[in-house]
């Protein structure tokens, strides 16, 4: 199985919901499923299947944690020794066309919050600024065929 880079960050947010699904979710739902069954007849008893269908997301997203956490690896981004950009930096850029500034930090695909700038180092943006520096240009294609240059301001 392959590894997975992750930040620091990600690791403890996959580990945090892991603990959270184990110690709060499932002994919840095993009571919900519990009181379901108490009020009789379950092949039409719509809590009790709701509760069940609930228990088994749950188990499969306990699951997923598991090995997504069994395959972490922690890459701690350090710009003193990277003369480019890597995994776990914090890019701001400028687009060339319109000016707009945006920072980014790339990180894993389980790591993704858009809304906070933080993208995947797989996505189309992540991919066009790995292993540039400071003042070059990264083209990003995006789905429509177009480019988008983003000039390279800092990293850190």
């Amino acid at each position: 199985m392959e590894n997975i880079p992750v930040t620091q960050e990600t690791y403890d947010q996959l580990v945090q919901e892991l603990e959270n699904l184990k110690k709060v979710e499932r002994p919840r739902i095993i009571t919900e499923i519990a009181d379901a069954r108490a009020q009789g007849d379950l092949k039409e008893n719509a809590e009790y299947h709701a509760a069940k269908d609930r228990q088994g997301e749950i188990e499969s997203r306990i699951h997923y944690l598991e090995d997504k956490i069994a395959r972490s690896v922690i890459i701690a981004y350090d710009p003193s020794k990277s003369e480019t950009i890597k995994f776990g930096a914090t890019v701001d850029v400028k687009n060339v066309k319109t000016g707009k500034k945006s920072t980014y930090q790339l990180v894993s695909p389980e790591g993704v919050d858009p809304i906070n700038g933080k993208i995947s180092f797989k996505s189309p943006i992540g991919e066009a600024l790995l292993g540039k520096t400071r003042g070059e240009i990264a083209e990003v294609k995006l789905p429509n065929g177009n480019v988008n240059q983003l000039e390279i301001i800092d990293y850190r």
